[in-house]
């Protein structure tokens, strides 16, 4: 591995008798530093749906992750290879993550999504299958076999594989290959993927250093381990520990877990990780989970959450995320957000994108992805400025406060 890509700056003051973990840091890449704390935004298929990559740049966005899982099914890694890694792909100059396929592979097709939304003091079961789905992922100690969930072809990924695909890839910061378990798997079963999750591991970063070498003629890629254990403390701290024994350049926290325990659960990791090196938190999107995360110690974030609302025409506010496609906003005439500096405030009207939303016409998500992008963004931008300020905890009550009031006259038609 390379020297410590990461530099700490200011950290969070502490503000009760809890340690706190929050801090401000610099993650350097070969295409460039993302400050942190920052927001990842996700481009699945090397773009961030319905919006060119110029306008990421535009407004704000440090990098962008991608999906192993759904690349090396569409068009294949060695295509992105032989365009010179999925920056060069997509035409984005910028820091790229792409995760390690893990969550994919295990999740789409059998409901997946479906399954962490259920109340979990449901029965606990090792064969966690959605109703009215079949089984298209099975798990064993070398890796996962899979169905397509475009055309239902067999394939099959090993911590060797994922390591393979993501170096063909080519991002500037990778995951190593991970078991990732639903609140619904029983204690035994956490226990049991947690050792084969940090099996993977140790055999993620031996390819990974085999390949650094056999590949010198690409940038140095960075590889950072997993920590599961859903929401079991002496597990995520059991995972954080074997994680920090590894030759890891940074750390991925993953896995299963309830809204109302993130934070606690993001600080039993962190305090468990090296100060050194960076803490991603992956999947989270909601302005809550930032602050609360932020303040346990994680460094950066990403979520398909705002590009998947504003396609669906929910768009996000100071005062809560509001449908634009509401029959109120048809002679709406003010934009979006008033105080957003986003392209689509500074020249679009909520008259408008509900007519595109109406009209089927697909500038409708284009407009609506760009604001919530941005909106996102800049919260974690203004976030990462609250550090050092000394301001972190007023700006926490001052946003959550408004933006769960809901009360506000732009917001009314949906309170």
């Amino acid at each position: 591995m390379t020297a410590s890509t990461f530099e700490v700056h200011a950290r969070l003051a502490d503000h009760s008798a809890t340690q706190m973990l929050g801090r401000t840091g610099t993650v350097t890449t070969p295409h460039g530093q993302i400050h942190t704390p920052a927001f990842i935004p996700v481009g699945t298929l090397a773009t961030v749906k319905a919006v060119m990559p110029e306008s990421m740049t535009q407004l704000g966005s440090q990098a962008l992750l991608s999906n192993a899982y759904h690349l090396y099914l569409q068009p294949g890694p060695d295509v992105v290879d032989e365009a010179g890694g999925l920056g060069s792909f997509m035409n984005w100059s910028g820091p790229t993550f792409t995760d390690s396929g893990g969550f994919q592979v295990l999740s789409l097709g059998v409901g997946f999504k479906k399954i962490l939304a259920m109340d979990a003091k449901t029965v606990r079961s090792d064969e966690v299958i959605a109703p009215g789905k079949d089984r298209m992922a099975h798990v064993d100690d070398d890796g996962v076999t899979f169905k397509s969930h475009i055309d239902g072809t067999l394939h099959r990924f090993t911590p060797e594989i994922s390591m393979q695909v993501q170096h063909q890839l080519g991002a500037d910061i990778i995951f190593a290959f991970d078991e990732c378990t639903t609140l619904m798997n029983t204690r035994e079963y956490q226990e049991r993927s947690l050792e084969r999750t940090f099996a993977w591991a140790k055999r993620c970063v031996a390819e990974h250093q085999r390949l650094t070498v056999e590949r010198s003629h690409r940038p140095y890629q960075e590889l950072w381990g997993v920590v599961q254990g859903a929401q079991y403390e002496d597990l995520r701290r059991k995972a954080a520990q074997q994680m920090a024994s590894l030759d890891f350049d940074g750390f991925g926290i993953g896995g299963a877990l309830e809204k109302a325990d993130l934070g606690t659960i993001v600080g039993w990791v962190c305090e468990e990780l090296p100060v050194n090196k960076p803490r991603h938190l992956l999947g989270i999107g909601d302005p809550i989970d930032f602050f609360n995360a932020v303040e346990a110690g994680a460094d950066t974030f990403d979520c398909v959450a705002p590009s998947r609302m504003a396609r669906n025409g929910t768009v996000l506010h100071p005062d809560g995320r509001f449908h634009v496609t509401n029959a109120p906003y048809k002679r709406d005439f003010s934009p979006i957000d008033g105080e957003c500096d986003c392209y689509t405030c500074a020249h679009y009207t909520r008259a408008y994108i509900h007519h595109l939303f109406k009209a089927h016409e697909r500038l409708s998500a284009t407009l609506a992805t760009i604001h919530n992008e941005r909106f996102i963004v800049r919260l974690v931008d203004q976030i990462r400025a609250s550090i050092p300020a000394g301001n972190f905890f007023e700006l926490k009550e001052e946003f959550l406060g408004r933006f769960h009031s809901n009360r506000n006259r732009n917001t009314s038609h949906d309170a």
